[in-house]
């Protein structure tokens, strides 16, 4: 059954990336069309994130806010379908970094680098990365069930010297690197709400208190990782400039969940600037009201 699957679908998805992104976009418009007009999919969501997230702006300012942003989300999706077939020449044209010496220098001192991200305009074509530095980059992702899908995608993502790894073996993975005193960037998005049982600290994000992930300020602190952020800005329809800003070089210098803080600030500031290029579509504060129910489980368990 997984054979047939991918054997009906993915000639379809391969032959849709390879149209020109102008024809791309013109599909993309008709499924905005039918995903919010039509289906309405996923849109209460988003609304609920977007008032949670600003309950300062009017219900006309949060209409067209989720507007925009399925606007984007169709985008996004096309893009990703892009990627399979693009070239080094429009990858390079259309993700932009602005100040890769921020990265470069960090190499040149045989740091290792935590490159902190988030869920904000494109984040998928950030696999392009290794065409302008030449630290070796790793990243998480998860494993697609499908072993025809997982092997086409993760050849699509490594064809540029990016590097995939198994979220579920990431910090291993990582470990064993700097056992091995391999020189790394380690691409770390760290924005989504963490699985309850997991969390070790709740912050203020976007307005509200919720658990966060904690685990790339675990890692540098650990390594002694160079931390970096970088934050992605959209440009215009399909171009996009990745930004970098150096946060630390000293890691264990830093008190506990100070960086992660300091991260969410950064984050937010971002988000801010184009809120509607932010993905919405998930229960972002889902946990909001249960830190008391958290603080039991902990004490519970001492």
């Amino acid at each position: 059954m997984p054979f047939l699957v991918f054997a009906l679908t993915y000639p379809f998805i391969w032959l849709i990336s390879r149209l020109p992104i102008r024809i791309l976009y013109v599909i993309s418009d008709f499924f905005f069309f039918l995903i919010y007009y039509v289906f309405g999919y996923r849109k209460k969501i988003v609304v609920d994130n977007l008032k949670m997230a600003f309950p300062e702006k009017s219900e006309k300012e949060i209409r067209n806010i989720s507007k925009k942003f399925f606007k984007h989300f169709t985008d996004l999706i096309f893009e990703s379908i892009k990627s399979f077939s693009i070239s080094e020449k429009e990858i390079k044209k259309r993700y932009v970094y602005k100040n890769i010496d921020v990265i470069n220098d960090l190499n040149k001192k045989g740091r290792s680098i935590a490159l902190l991200g988030s869920h904000h305009n494109n984040w998928e074509l950030s696999f392009g990365l290794p065409l302008s530095t030449d630290i070796p980059c790793y990243g998480a992702y998860t494993k697609i069930q499908n072993p025809y899908f997982e092997k086409v995608i993760k050849s699509s993502r490594m064809k540029f010297g990016y590097d995939g790894v198994y979220t579920s073996i990431f910090t291993k993975s990582i470990e064993k690197r700097v056992k091995e005193k391999i020189q790394s960037l380690y691409i770390l998005l760290s924005d989504q709400s963490p699985q309850l049982y997991k969390t070790k600290h709740w912050a203020t994000f976007l307005n509200n208190f919720v658990p966060v992930h904690t685990g790339a300020e675990i890692l540098a602190k650990k390594h002694n990782f160079a931390v970096v952020n970088m934050s992605v800005t959209k440009l215009k329809r399909g171009y996009y400039q990745a930004e970098f800003e150096l946060i630390t070089e000293d890691a264990p210098s830093f008190k506990n969940y100070d960086l992660t803080e300091l991260y969410l600030k950064i984050t937010e500031k971002h988000i801010l600037k184009q809120p509607e290029f932010y993905l919405w579509s998930h229960k972002r504060f889902k946990h909001k009201n249960k830190y008391q129910q958290w603080l039991d489980k902990k004490a519970k368990a001492k």
